[in-house]
C-alpha cells in the first residue's frame, strides 16, 4: 500500500465466479487461487469418525484404583470417559465437564445406565465450583484434560469450526453464551484482528490476512467459514504442502472465541490442591501455545515455591506439588494412520507429592 492511503482509498472488487465470490485484493498482489489448484477437499484428510486421541496410554498413565475417584474435564464423545469406566470398580467413580450441549446429551446417555457416571455442563476453569456441588469422601486419583476441538465439532457444518465445511461462523464450544464468531469478525478493530492472529495463531502473515478479512467485510458480511477460508487462501502468500493456508487463521479465532488459553491457565492452579497424593494430571495438548502451559505449570509445581536464587531454601522446604511422571508422549504412526487428526497430540503426565 502506497504512503498517506487509508485502507478505505484503497481499491477493493468483487468478482463473481459460478459458484462463489472470488476477492481480488490488488493491493496484496495476490496470486489467484486457480494458479495453485487450492480445493479444500484436497488438502485435508478425509473425514474419520470420533476416536479418542492415545487412548491406551491414557488409561495406563492414569494408574485407576478400582474404588478412586476421576475426573474428565473435556467429555468430548467419551472415548476416554468409556475407558476408565471399565476399569472402575462398583464403588469408584467418574465425574465428566464439557462446555458443549451436544456433549452434555451425549453424556447423559451414559449417566442414565451407569450410576458411577455423572456429567456437569461447565467450562473446565470452573472445576472447584463443580466439585463443591457434587462432594464426594473418595479421593481424587485422577484429571483428564483433552484440550481443543473434538472431532465431532469438526465435522459438524453447523459448528462453524471447519474450513473444510460451508457453515455459519459460530465456533462457540458452548453454543449457549457468548458471541458468534460472525458478529465478532464484523465489529474487530484491524489492530485486535492481528493481535489475535498472531498470538494465538502465531501467523507470520497476519497483518496481510487481517486487512484482507477487513476489506472484505466493508463490501460485504462476514457469513460462512468457506467464505472466510478463501478470503484467507487469497491473502496467503505462501504455504506448506499439505496444509490450509487458513489453518492458523481458523486455529486463532477458534481460540480466541472460546477463550481457551485462559481457561486452561485457570484450571491448572487448582489441580494440586485437589488431587490426592499420587493421584496424577494428564493433559493432552495439540499445538504450542497450549502445550508451553502446561509444560512450564508442571515444571514450576515440581520445583517448588518461589525464592530468590541467593537465599539459601532446603529444598525439603521448597513444597513441590507435583513431579514428572514421564517425557513427553506422542501418538506412534499405527495411531496416526488410524486417526490423522492425532498427529500433533503430546500427552504430558504428572502426579500429585
Amino acid at each position: 500500500m502506497t504512503a498517506g492511503k487509508s485502507l478505505k482509498d484503497v481499491a477493493f472488487r468483487v468478482k463473481m465466479t459460478r459458484n462463489k465470490p472470488k476477492y481480488d485484493l490488488p493491493f496484496l498482489k495476490i496470486r489467484p487461487l486457480k494458479t495453485r489448484s487450492l480445493t479444500i477437499s484436497t488438502l485435508l484428510p478425509p473425514s474419520v469418525t470420533h476416536q479418542p486421541v492415545l487412548l491406551k496410554e491414557v488409561v495406563t498413565h492414569l494408574n485407576i484404583q478400582p474404588e478412586g475417584r476421576y475426573l474428565d474435564c473435556t467429555f468430548g464423545r467419551g472415548g476416554h470417559s468409556r475407558a476408565i469406566l471399565e476399569q472402575l470398580a462398583e464403588r469408584g467413580q467418574l465425574l465428566a465437564l464439557d462446555q458443549d450441549p451436544e456433549a452434555i446429551e451425549a453424556g447423559q446417555k451414559i449417566a442414565q445406565q451407569d450410576s458411577r457416571f455423572q456429567i456437569v455442563h461447565a467450562a473446565f476453569s470452573q472445576l472447584e465450583q463443580v466439585l463443591a456441588q457434587f462432594p464426594s469422601p473418595q479421593p481424587i486419583m485422577g484429571i483428564l484434560l483433552d484440550l481443543g476441538v473434538s472431532s465431532p465439532q469438526l465435522d459438524n457444518p453447523d459448528r462453524g469450526f471447519s474450513f473444510r465445511h460451508q457453515g455459519p461462523l459460530d465456533m462457540r464450544m458452548n453454543t449457549s453464551q457468548g458471541p458468534t464468531l460472525q458478529h465478532w469478525l464484523n465489529t474487530v478493530s484491524l489492530a485486535e484482528l492481528i493481535t489475535v492472529l498472531k498470538d494465538y495463531g502465531e501467523e507470520p502473515h497476519a497483518r496481510r490476512i487481517a486487512k484482507a478479512i477487513i476489506m472484505t467485510r466493508q463490501q460485504t458480511p462476514l457469513t460462512t467459514t468457506v467464505q472466510l477460508a478463501d478470503i484467507v487462501a487469497q491473502a496467503h502468500p505462501a504455504w506448506p504442502a499439505h496444509h490450509h493456508p487458513a489453518t492458523q487463521t481458523f486455529q486463532a479465532l477458534r481460540i480466541f472465541i472460546n477463550r481457551e488459553l485462559e481457561q486452561l491457565q485457570q484450571i491448572l492452579p487448582q489441580i494440586p490442591k485437589l488431587l490426592a497424593p499420587q493421584g496424577r494430571l494428564l493433559c493432552i495438548s495439540f499445538h504450542s501455545l497450549e502445550d508451553r502451559i502446561v509444560k512450564r505449570f508442571i515444571r514450576q509445581a515440581a520445583q517448588g515455591d518461589h525464592y530468590p536464587a541467593h537465599i539459601p531454601i532446603p529444598a525439603a522446604a521448597l513444597r513441590p506439588t507435583l513431579r514428572k511422571i514421564t517425557r513427553p508422549i506422542y501418538p506412534n504412526d499405527e495411531e496416526i494412520a488410524a486417526n490423522p487428526r492425532a498427529r500433533s497430540a503430546v500427552l504430558r503426565v504428572a502426579e500429585r507429592i
